[in-house]
């Protein structure tokens, strides 16, 4: 008998040890019995991480837009941001969900989570928090000869642009999401982390709301030095602000625009979207006039 419970208790002990247990980023515990093989990405930039992390050949589902790297172009779809087809995401038998907070997500998040499947909230708001999500999202697959050294490089080429542009003088800035109506990024975003990096001052980092609509009014009379928007379809961009010559940003030609999908993707692609921001926060301080 005393066997038998000492096997049995190794059982157990074995069983426990096999179990993967990670925290996400609203520091829930998420833990798998063995590493998940079907993967469902419920935000573009969650596709990007898995890829990054070695798990492509794991996700059996991803919503509209998640069009990076170009395998992903082919992944069947559950669904956007707005709305999730929750028969199909039932039929793709996940393991796991990996999942991303916004305004409207709050409900169809609720849905899957009576589902009982796992879920994993990616939702990094510092740029160190996407060499860290795909570390993680490595464990929960089983992948980490692949997600380990991903993130080291991740890391490293943001210290890289840390040590370059750290110690520039600041640029006060506008960082325009859309204009119709005018979106922009408050500090919580991690956008305005890549701004901090660059040397940039987010002139609505004091806003409470992650990604609040502001008026025309506000940025001419906060009057930043340069005004950044994306290349994105049906956008006016920055050209919204050429009527206004009186403006330090036109004065100094420091309009400038920027690929949305490398800055605006909490993914490794960051990397390139912020070198591409401090790059222009730095023609930005040679424009400047003595």
């Amino acid at each position: 008998m005393k066997y038998f419970t000492t096997a049995l208790l190794l059982a157990q002990l074995a069983s426990a040890q096999a179990a993967i247990s990670v925290r996400d980023d609203d520091g829930n515990l998420v833990t798998l019995q063995k590493p998940a093989q079907r993967i469902i990405a419920m935000a573009p930039h969650v596709t990007e991480l898995l890829y990054a992390a070695g798990g492509g050949d794991k996700i059996v589902g991803a919503v509209t837009y998640s069009d990076y790297p170009e395998a992903a172009k082919k992944l069947p779809r559950v669904g956007d941001n707005r709305l999730v087809d929750m028969e199909r995401v039932i039929a793709m038998k996940p393991d796991l969900i990996v999942i991303w907070m916004h305004g409207s997500s709050e409900r169809q998040i609720d849905t899957l989570r009576q589902l009982g499947v796992p879920l994993f909230h990616s939702e990094p708001q510092k740029l160190e928090g996407i060499a860290d999500n795909v570390l993680r999202l490595g464990q929960l697959m089983g992948t980490e000869s692949v997600a380990q050294p991903a993130a080291a490089e991740i890391s490293r080429q943001f210290a890289a642009l840390a040590k370059q542009y750290g110690n520039r003088p600041p640029v006060r800035m506008f960082y325009q999401v859309w204009d119709k109506p005018l979106y922009t990024l408050s500090g919580s975003s991690i956008v305005s982390d890549a701004m901090r990096l660059c040397g940039g001052v987010n002139i609505f980092a004091d806003l409470k709301v992650t990604a609040p609509v502001v008026s025309i009014e506000a940025v001419l009379q906060s009057d930043p030095e340069a005004i950044f928007g994306t290349s994105e379809k049906n956008y006016g961009g920055v050209n919204l602000w050429r009527p206004y010559p009186t403006m330090k940003a036109v004065r100094n030609d420091n309009l400038f625009t920027l690929n949305g999908e490398l800055l605006n993707r909490a993914g490794p692609r960051m990397v390139a979207g912020t070198a591409a921001l401090c790059e222009k926060l730095e023609l930005a301080r040679q424009h400047r006039k003595n």
